[in-house]
């Protein structure tokens, strides 16, 4: 059984997370700065904000953990390099593995990347890309000077129960509600996904296989899905009909529409330019094989039909529609 911290642990990956870990009998700790888990007493709490440094050195400080977790952006302070490693400095001392969540937003856009590939530069004008992948030479820069021994992962778009992103409940909604999707130029645009219950098992295999100490992987459906194929494969996950509507992107703007703040028009952040990588290592090395995407889509489903339902305010798209026809 091992000591195991979870920083986060209550959103999309840490809940898919823990609940892996309580499974396999770990003893976890979760450093948070919300006042309930999903747990109840099957963890134990340590409340921090991970941004505030001398807070987190506090709470830590005479903690011992055989695996640490860490999966916290604040998406709207961002979170730096220094924050980062200031957890990790702390709970260095008999660790068997640092496990930190990365993102493709560590390299340019384009692809196809495998994890040698060159980051984005350190003022790179994507501030959530940059720090990440600033936090990533930090930590590797311990792991070469002070031996601290680091994994790192690289998902794409993560999807599963519990994601607090509008992205497959923006689609399957209007699906279900008989509305047609609006998709931005042609669909062919591509992108990668990743169940979190995916990145939680490789999350695992890292922390104990040793092969992985010092090592980065990229997590994402290969090979890439269209969003026109996305949004096909969504309605026959819930067993109805897909009905797309091309717009072009430069109008969808000119009209307000936006990738990240409401109105959008293709779900949270879905139409950027893509990132394509290669996760032949997480096998390769790990022996984990990432579940097809129609699969986790389809357990993904199958909670997102006993949430409640909250009715969705369609008067913007009717706009763009009305203009598109």
């Amino acid at each position: 059984m091992a000591r195991t911290l979870v920083i986060g642990g209550t959103q999309l990956i840490g809940r898919a997370l823990v609940e892996q870990l309580l499974a396999r009998g770990d003893d976890v700790v979760l450093m948070h700065r919300g006042t309930a888990t999903p747990f109840g007493d099957r963890v134990t709490s340590l409340r921090c904000d991970r941004n505030d440094t001398t807070a987190v050195q506090a709470v830590l400080a005479g903690q011992r953990f055989d695996v640490v977790y860490d999966n916290v952006y604040d998406w709207q302070r961002g979170t730096t390099p220094e924050q980062v490693q200031a957890a990790a400095r702390a709970v260095a001392p008999g660790l068997t593995r640092y496990v930190f969540t990365s993102s493709v937003a560590v390299y340019p856009n384009g692809g196809e990347y495998t994890e040698s590939s060159p980051l984005v530069p350190e003022q790179h004008p994507d501030v959530y890309g940059a720090q990440k992948a600033n936090t990533e030479r930090a930590l590797f820069g311990l792991h070469a000077s002070e031996g601290l021994p680091v994994t790192t992962l690289r998902p794409a778009f993560i999807y599963g129960a519990h994601n607090a992103f509008d992205r497959e409940a923006f689609f399957w909604d209007r699906l279900l509600d008989g509305r047609p999707i609006i998709v931005p130029e042609d669909g062919e645009a591509t992108m990668q996904w990743v169940w979190a219950e995916d990145v939680a098992r490789v999350a695992i295999a890292a922390a104990h296989n040793g092969a992985a100490n010092g090592q980065a992987y990229n997590l994402g459906n290969y090979p890439p899905i269209t969003q026109r194929a996305f949004v096909q494969l969504l309605a026959r996950v819930a067993g109805v009909d897909a009905k797309m509507v091309h717009v072009p992107r430069a109008r969808l703007l000119e009209q307000g529409g936006s990738i990240m703040a409401p109105p959008n028009y293709f779900g949270v952040y879905l139409d950027i330019p893509p990132i394509t990588v290669n996760p032949a290592r997480v096998t390769a090395q790990l022996g984990v094989t990432l579940t097809p995407l129609e699969d986790g889509l389809r357990d993904t489903f199958a909670w997102y039909r006993q949430q409640p339902r909250v009715p969705r305010d369609y008067a913007w798209e009717d706009a763009v529609l009305a203009g598109a026809s």
